[in-house]
C-alpha cells in the first residue's frame, strides 16, 4: 500500500505551503512510504485529487485544496483531518496502517485480536520512555533535594524540643500552682482553726 499525498508545488498560499511541509515532514519522520502526487503541474493528479474526494469532504466551493490524503484508492484525510490524528497519536489508523511493533496501538490492537477479556499493559516503546523519564525527571525537581531533607531534619527535632520544653515548663508551672493553692489552703485551715 502506498499513501499518496497530493500536493501543489507552486502553491502562492505560504498556508497550504507549510501544511504540506507538516504532512511531509511527518511521513518521513515516522519512515512511512509515501509518493507525493504534484497538482500544479500534472492535470491528471489534479483531476483524480477532485474526483476521489468524497463530496461531504469537500470545502463548499467544491474544490479541495492540498494536502490530500489517500492509501492508494481509499480517501483518509485532509490536513485538518491528519493534524487531529497526530495530536490524538493514531496517525496509523487515520492513514489506514497497521502500526509498527512496539507501539501502543499495535499492543492493544493485537490484545484485542486475540479475544483476550482483559487489556494487556502495552510496552512502552522508546518515545514513551523518553517521556516517562522526562515526566520523573519534572517530578524529581520538585521534590526536595537531600541536603535540604537533612538540613530540614534539626530544624524539626529543635522544634520539637522546644515544644517539649514548653510543655514541661506548664507542668512546672502547674506544679508550682498547686503548691501555692495547698499553702493557701493550709492558711486558710489554721485561721479557720484559730478562730
Amino acid at each position: 500500500m502506498v499513501i499518496k499525498v497530493f500536493l501543489a508545488s507552486s502553491s502562492g498560499s505560504t498556508a497550504i505551503k507549510k501544511k504540506q511541509q507538516d504532512v511531509v515532514g511527518f511521513l518521513e519522520a515516522l519512515k512511512i512510504d509515501y509518493a507525493q502526487l504534484d497538482i500544479a503541474s500534472n492535470e491528471d493528479n489534479r483531476m483524480w485529487m477532485r474526483e476521489n474526494v468524497p463530496g461531504e469532504k469537500k470545502p463548499t466551493n467544491g474544490i479541495p485544496l492540498p494536502p490530500q490524503i489517500f492509501n492508494e484508492e481509499m480517501y483518509c484525510g485532509d490536513y485538518e483531518t491528519f493534524f487531529e490524528a497526530k495530536e490524538d497519536n493514531t496517525v496509523f489508523e487515520f492513514l489506514g496502517l497497521t502500526p509498527p511493533p512496539g507501539s501502543k496501538k499495535k499492543e492493544i490492537a493485537e490484545t484485542e485480536q486475540n479475544g483476550d477479556a482483559h487489556i494487556a499493559e502495552p510496552e512502552e516503546d522508546d518515545s514513551m520512555k523518553a517521556e516517562t523519564d522526562a515526566q520523573e525527571d519534572i517530578a524529581g525537581e520538585e521534590e526536595p533535594a537531600e541536603e535540604d531533607k537533612e538540613s530540614r531534619k534539626p530544624a524539626e527535632e529543635e522544634e520539637q524540643e522546644e515544644g517539649e520544653e514548653d510543655r514541661a515548663e506548664d507542668e512546672l508551672v502547674s506544679e508550682d500552682e498547686e503548691e501555692e493553692l495547698r499553702e493557701l489552703e493550709e492558711e486558710e485551715e489554721q485561721a479557720s482553726e484559730e478562730d
